[in-house]
């Protein structure tokens, strides 16, 4: 197994997986802590298959799949965040905007007479990413990176305890729309890899597992970018050596690890004598 893996690693599409596997996975990985403390499950369903939508619209005029479905998320993020970002109005809104956009999807899906693109799009082609598509999530990455780091402290603030960050003059609104960009940017980058159909696997499962394991704010966001790079990069290899998909193993990785977590660490807490939360 080791050789042909290292076989299979001299090839240009698997290399060009496995680094487009770690943008995926950093990028979700930060995303996905704030998503979870933020209950945005629903959000990140909804940016997933609307920007399938987006993807599909974009292969029936000839542009590029990874386009459309970074326009899709990206125009979806912007209509939720425009349309109302407090709780009881979001999930309204997200439902109303996603079952708009799947309805387009549909129409798109049948005016387009190949179907093999789309289908690789609601459940993953991360081997079939090219070097354009390379650099476009890199673009992605690096952008989505750079926004979070500037937007750290008063995100994880808002996310805290939104109402005593508004009375200290912290924007709560426009972090919120501009959290949902990233998170759209995330979602983009993360369909490449499980698709939309498996979105929530790097968008919820990392973030949900560290929150199992600590409390503070800064290594949980650590330890969710390593559950996803695990899972993400994990899937990847164990996907060249076989002929099952990227999307199972990296599902399934990530859920050993939220089961992992979920129910290994109390039970080593109280082996040790420490109180579990």
């Amino acid at each position: 197994m080791i050789h042909q893996l290292v076989y299979m690693l001299g090839y240009g599409f698997a290399q060009n997986a496995l680094v487009a596997g770690i943008l995926v996975a950093v990028v979700a990985g930060l995303v996905s802590r704030f998503v979870v403390a933020r209950n945005m499950s629903f959000a990140v369903h909804a940016l997933a298959e609307v920007g399938f939508t987006g993807s599909t619209g974009f292969i029936l005029i000839g542009l590029s799949p990874v386009l459309g479905l970074l326009t899709g998320s990206l125009l979806t993020a912007f209509f939720i965040g425009a349309l109302g970002v407090r709780i009881r109005e979001r999930d309204a809104v997200v439902g109303v905007v996603m079952a708009f956009g799947l309805g387009l999807g549909v129409l798109f899906t049948a005016l387009y007479a190949r179907y093999a693109t789309a289908i690789a799009i609601l459940f993953g082609a991360i081997t079939e990413v090219s070097l354009g598509d390379l650099m476009l999530l890199a673009g992605v990455a690096v952008v989505t990176i750079v926004g979070l780091g500037v937007m750290y402290r008063p995100l994880t603030f808002a996310t805290v305890d939104p109402v005593v960050a508004e009375a200290r003059g912290v924007p709560v609104r426009l972090i919120s729309i501009l959290f949902l960009l990233m998170l759209a940017a995330a979602v983009a980058e993360a369909v490449q890899v499980v698709g939309v159909l498996l979105i929530l696997t790097l968008l919820i499962t990392p973030g949900a597992t560290a929150e199992r394991l600590t409390a503070n704010p800064g290594l949980a966001t650590v330890t969710s970018v390593g559950v996803a790079l695990l899972a993400t990069v994990g899937g990847i290899l164990l996907a060249l050596v076989s002929s099952w998909p990227v999307s199972f193993y990296v599902a399934t990785i990530a859920f050993v690890c939220y089961l992992a977590a979920r129910f290994g660490a109390p039970a080593l807490e109280r082996l040790q004598g420490v109180p579990t939360d």
